[in-house]
This record gives structure tokens, sequence and C-alpha cells, in this order.
């Protein structure tokens, strides 16, 4: 508990996951209990449901009350990753269209809010993390920055700051540290993986940064091939059709199918035309099992299952980092799902992902002018890091002796506070 009130919030808002943490100019407080219905209650899950009251929820509470209103009104989780989608601009909430930095930015102010009543206070100045990079193209990254200001900003901080997240992880391994040290922070996320290259000493102020870099390729992107490759013929993507008066054999479409693939995006197929294209299909495919995946399909859109869908895919993939095979399971009036997945045939289709990271990590390392080597220690932090691939991956670079794991997702939060006193 802080002696003294605080001056500014420390934020780690992720796309799965967010945090905060309290500081002012002499004291970092500890991650605050921002969902006390929480298994973790410092760890408030990324989501927003509005009902069709017009009522907002959020977090875990989000969840839970979106399925107590038999999963009508708007649910929506991963926000984060359509920061730098210049096409994403706005959402329709009822009779009104939502510009996305109001969404994130309600989401954003729930926090501020259940922090000012617990400390008594009304903090207006922010260190919030970001990716190293939100995207490849400096353009759309700028974008991506300037939005979520704005976000910041509707949420009632007049003052905004910015920390990349893998360098947050860097001051937060820092004071474990006996001796200076080279070391490469790995952060392997939901929306991104993020590096930075550091020469790190335990009573140096400010950590020396060599080089930082990252992709938009994490935990959302894996859960995503495991859809594509396993689960989404369950939903169709093999089905045959043919329109009305016509002879041709038609597939579904590959566009359709990318959306059912993405966590943040299964919400989209929502859309009338699209609805009115999946009931089409329907009536015009051809194989055994066609009507049966389709009408899956239409239960997964029609009851905003997507959500639910991939928390079991994502359990399923978490499980393959212990067990060489697992299933994904999800069971629901209208849709019965048990598919089988080996971890070699993973590790197989999560390649394209896998190397993607792998090479942004090399890039950073070069762009660092520093050797793989000359690191002296490797630290993995993320819910990812656990991932085979990314493992094997790390481990082909570095030796075991130099890789420490570091905590999951309380990494960055820590890091940022740190940092935040000579904000605060």
């Amino acid at each position: 508990m802080l002696k003294h009130k605080p001056t500014l919030y420390a934020i780690d808002f992720g796309t799965s996951n967010s945090l905060l943490c309290a500081v002012n100019p002499s004291e970092v407080g500890a991650p605050f209990a921002l969902d006390p219905n929480s298994e973790d209650a410092t760890v408030f899950r990324s989501i927003l449901f509005f009902s069709e009251s017009n009522q907002w929820y959020f977090g875990g509470d989000a969840l839970a009350r979106y399925q107590s209103e038999g999963m009508k009104g708007r649910f929506m989780r991963s926000l984060k990753r359509f920061l730098p989608m210049a096409s994403f601009e706005e959402t329709r909430l009822g009779s009104r269209l939502v510009k996305l930095e109001e969404l994130i930015g309600v989401f954003l102010r729930e926090i501020r809010e259940r922090a000012n009543r617990h400390y008594g206070c009304d903090v207006r100045r922010t260190l919030l993390g970001r990716p190293a990079q939100f995207s490849d193209d400096p353009a759309l990254d700028a974008l991506a920055q300037q939005r979520l200001e704005r976000a910041a900003r509707f949420a009632g901080f007049d003052e905004v700051h910015f920390c990349p997240e893998p360098v947050a992880a860097a001051y937060d391994f820092r004071s474990r540290l006996t001796e200076p040290k080279v070391v490469l922070i790995a952060d392997f996320g939901g929306g991104t993986s993020d590096f930075t290259v550091a020469r790190l000493a335990p009573n140096q102020d400010r950590a020396e940064v060599l080089a930082i870099g990252g992709v938009s390729v994490a935990g959302d992107a894996f859960d995503g091939s495991i859809m594509r490759h396993k689960v989404s013929r369950s939903f169709g993507s093999e089905v045959t059709y043919r329109v009305p008066l016509g002879s041709n054999v038609l597939t579904m479409p590959r566009s359709l199918m990318e959306s059912l693939c993405s966590p943040a995006d299964t919400c989209l197929l929502a859309r009338r035309d699209i609805m009115s294209f999946l009931h089409s299909v329907r009536s015009g495919s051809l194989g055994p099992d066609d009507k049966e995946h389709i009408d899956q399909l239409l239960c997964l859109v029609e009851d905003s299952l997507g959500f639910q869908v991939f928390e079991a895919i994502e359990h399923c993939k978490r499980s393959l980092s212990d067990e060489l095979s697992a299933h994904v399971v999800f069971d629901y009036p209208g849709i019965e799902l048990e598919v089988p997945i080996q971890r070699t045939e993973f590790q197989t289709f999560s390649k394209p992902q896998v190397d993607a990271i792998m090479r942004s990590l090399d890039r950073t390392l070069k762009e660092s002018a520093i050797d793989p080597s000359g690191i002296e220690l490797v630290c993995c932090t993320g819910g990812t890091a656990r991932v085979t691939g990314i493992l094997a991956g790390i481990a082909s670079r570095f030796p075991s002796d130099k890789i420490v794991r570091l905590r999951s997702l309380h990494s960055v939060i820590q890091g940022l506070a740190e940092r935040a006193v000579a904000f605060a």
C-alpha cells in the first residue's frame, strides 16, 4: 500500500489482459486488484460488453453478463489489435457509430476510475505501454499510438506518456541483476511479439537500449492457425455449393474464412449481407456434411460464440505446451466440437507464425550490433513464450544456461511502474 497518494498510473493495456500500478515520485505500488472476482485480481481481461439496455461491462464481469443476458448485445475483445488498422474507424452500438478510440477510451476510463476510487484521488497522468511496433509501416505505427493517446485522453488522462513494452520488461528484470549484463528481453503476448536488446546494471537509473523490434504475430495468431487448419472445417471452410440456376461448383470465400480465423474478427461475420450469403450457401450446399457445418457457423455467428470457441482453442494450445496431444472441445446447443491435435501437427502448421517471430528477433539482434554469442541473458515473458515452436527457436539461438523465464503477466507492468517514477 502506498504511503502517499499516487500521482500517475502505469497501465499495461494488452490485447488479452490489462494491468495497472499506482506511482508517486517516491513510491511504486504493487499491481492493483482491478478485478476482485478474477483468479488473479490484478489481471483485468481486455474485454467489453455493451448490453441491449445500453450498459457497459468490463473484464470478467463482461463475460458473465454477456452469458447471463443470452449473448445478446455487443461483446468485444482484442481491440488493441485494430489500432494500426486505418480501415477500422468506427462500429455501430445501438443507434450510433462509435470510434475505436472511444471504445478503448471507455475501457481505460473504467480502469482509471476503479483505481481512483480505491486510492481516493483523481489521477490524470499515465504512462502507457505500447508494442515495439504496432505495424511495420511507420505511418500506421504512428497512427496506432495517436489513437491510443486519444483513447487515454477520452478516459480522463490529461498527460500521456508511452514506453515500449519490451523496454518495460527490461526495467523489471534489472532489479534482479547483481552485475552488468547484455540482455535480450523477449515479450510474447496475445497480439505482438516484442524484443529489446539492452545493457542493464542493477544500480543503473536508465537501461541502455541497443535495439528494439517486434512483429504483430503472437498468441492470437497461433490460435488462428489452429482454427484455420483443424477447426474451421467444422464451420464450413470446406463446403462446396452451387448458386441458384448456376452450374459451377463453388467453395467458401477465403476472406470470409480468414475472418473466422481471427479472434478479433469473428464478430464481423454478423453483418447482414454475410448472414444472407451464408444462408444461401446452406441452401445450395453439396457435400453430405455441408449443411451441418454451415449450421454450426450460423450458430456461432448468431449466438456470438466466437470468444468461447477461441477460449477452447487457447486451452488446447496451452495443453500442447505440456502434452503430445490435446483436443479442442466445445459443446453448445447447435455446436459440438471435439477436434484432436497432435503437437507435431501444431508445430507444422504454426511454422509460418514462428518463422515470422524469429525473423523479427534476428532483425533486432542485427540492429543491436550484438552477435547472439554476445547476449549474456535471454529473458522470456508473456504467455505465448510457452509455445513449443517459440521455445525451440530461442533454444536454437542461445544456450539453455542463458535463458530465464520472467513472470508471464507481470513483468511489463512492474517495469512500466519503475519507469513511471521519472514522470510522476
